[in-house]
């Protein structure tokens, strides 16, 4: 009979030859040996993990394990490996994880994992989630609070592991998703903002909005905002936040730092030389011990006193300052920056620009508007100031603006139902007329062009009954509205008849006169002929 170790080995020898498997049956036959024995060999060498076995129909066919022992790539990957055994004492660990930990392979090797008080791993979430582990994987993230107070975070497999001896033990690996998770925090908090800048409303307070989210992205940090007026030239602090930062600064100003108005003339030139290109970026300064460039007081403009600047430094442990431009296309909208303390750092930049332009973009956006409505009251003042009656006609044939000069033409106004067909026919009463009226307008619009006046005078009824004669003017602008400016030349127009009667009176008198004058002559001619000697 064949010694049982060497049945192990001339199964092993004869799986090789076999690249797609056998059979126990198949083997059995191959060594000579009795398939129960072949059988049970087989189950070890899938424990040590040395061949797999795999289910075609009923039976079971076994191959050479193609597996790369683990010690193999261990010093090949980025993240941290810890083999544990089943009393859960480490017997390997990588490169990565010692230099991770700041340990060496004889510190740790050997050592129970409750013992070493490893960073990350020896936290009683990772010793529960390992100790359960059994057959199956475990996946899950882990949350590491580093020495400078920092947050790191790992994902972390738990994998049940099979040692070459059949023992049972656990495989740790550590994957460091801190800037993954970083990356999608930030983009979380970037659709957040989005959609909050969108919809904040006007009479929101859009500046605290700002700093509030600037101190979610630099905790601890002391954050600012300064609007800039152009046409003024001069910055004004619209915001300031921090703990106790707010008060503290009030204190040693004697005042509220939130507007006051930081005059500068000269932003774009020297000692400054700053342009809305250079400013779009995040710049960073050296405040203490000794400045780097600028001095705090030469960052506030000079509007702040030397002294008060130092005392700000000095009271809140400032080092550091970070700021950027608020800058969209071309046009400066303010600054917005970080007063650090030590140990503080803006370390995703790259966000909170990004938040900022986001703000640049919804301040030019207010901005925009105001711009817009202030025009649009002065237009509307403009046309409710006129002498003459203005209206305007949509596509559809309705009014979407008259002013109060039209509505004391007309003795009423318009209901913003009303088309301009159902108000013919209330200013035309008579049927004949209204026509008339109407197709003088199609004639004039089918023949004028955009822009082109089309004047035409009417006689109407007002609410009350009473005739009035108007001058109209239709213009069609260019996106189909139709502007008619409307004038009452009632007066104009009585004066008119009254002087074109006056005119028909005096050249019928002349007439008369005319005919006196010429029968006086024939009798003067026929009393001549009748009587040459003039008897």
């Amino acid at each position: 009979m064949q010694p049982e170790q060497d049945i192990a080995r001339r199964a092993l020898r004869t799986l090789k030859f076999r690249p797609k498997g056998m059979t126990i049956t198949e083997i059995a036959r191959a060594l000579g040996v009795n398939r129960n024995s072949v059988s049970k060999h087989l189950e070890v060498m899938q424990a040590e993990g040395h061949v797999e076995a795999r289910l075609v129909g009923n039976a079971k066919v076994y191959a050479v394990a193609q597996r790369v022992p683990l010690s193999a790539f261990l010093c090949f990957t980025k993240n941290l490996i810890l083999v544990l055994d089943a009393d859960l004492t480490i017997v390997q660990a990588n490169d990565q994880c010692l230099r991770r930990f700041g340990r060496t392979k004889d510190e740790i090797i050997g050592q129970n994992i409750h013992e070493t008080a490893l960073p990350v791993v020896s936290t009683p979430e990772v010793l529960t989630v390992v100790e359960n582990v059994d057959r199956e994987q475990v996946i899950t993230d882990i949350c590491h609070r580093r020495d400078d107070g920092s947050k790191a975070f790992y994902q972390m497999q738990a994998i049940p592991t099979t040692f070459e001896s059949g023992e049972k033990g656990c495989t740790i690996v550590l994957e460091d998703i801190t800037e993954r998770k970083r990356y999608t925090r930030n983009m979380a908090f970037l659709a957040r903002t989005a959609i909050d800048l969108v919809d904040l409303q006007p009479v929101e307070d859009i500046y605290g909005y700002t700093v509030g989210r600037m101190l979610e992205l630099v905790p601890g940090a002391y954050a600012y905002i300064f609007s800039y007026n152009e046409a003024e030239h001069r910055f004004a602090i619209r915001a300031v936040t921090g703990e106790g930062f707010r008060e503290g600064v009030t204190e040693l100003l004697g005042r509220d730092p939130t507007g006051l108005v930081l005059p500068v003339v000269r932003i774009f030139e020297a000692p400054y030389h700053q342009t809305p290109l250079s400013m779009r970026g995040l710049q960073e300064f050296i405040l203490r011990p000794e400045p780097s460039s600028w001095s705090f007081y030469d960052l506030c403009f000079r509007a702040i006193p030397e002294e008060i600047c130092e005392a700000i430094l000095e009271r809140f442990d400032i080092e550091r300052l970070c700021c950027t431009g608020l800058v969209w296309r071309d046009h400066l909208y303010g600054i917005a920056g970080f007063l650090l303390p030590p140990g503080r750092e803006v370390e995703s930049r790259e966000t909170v620009e990004s938040f900022l332009r986001q703000v640049s973009i919804a301040i030019a956006r207010r901005e925009t508007a105001e711009h817009l409505r202030l025009s649009e009251a002065r237009f509307r003042g403009m046309l409710d100031s006129s002498p003459f009656g203005v209206a305007l006609i949509d596509h559809d044939r309705r009014f979407v603006y008259i002013n109060r000069r039209f509505v004391e033409i007309f003795g009423s106004e318009p209901e913003i139902t009303t088309t301009a067909a159902e108000w013919v026919r209330q200013i035309f009463p008579d049927d004949a007329y209204r026509q008339e009226a109407i197709d003088a307008w199609h004639t004039d619009l089918e023949r004028s062009v955009p822009g082109q006046v089309r004047p035409r005078t009417f006689t109407i009824r007002d609410r009350n009954g009473a005739k009035k004669t108007v001058l109209s003017r239709a213009v069609t602008l260019c996106d189909g509205t139709e502007y008619v400016t409307c004038e009452d030349i009632t007066e104009e127009a009585r004066a008119y008849r009254l002087l074109v009667a006056d005119i028909a009176d005096l050249r019928r008198r002349e007439q008369q006169m005319l005919l006196k004058d010429r029968a006086i002559a024939c009798t003067r001619r026929a009393v001549a002929l009748l009587d040459p000697d003039g008897v």
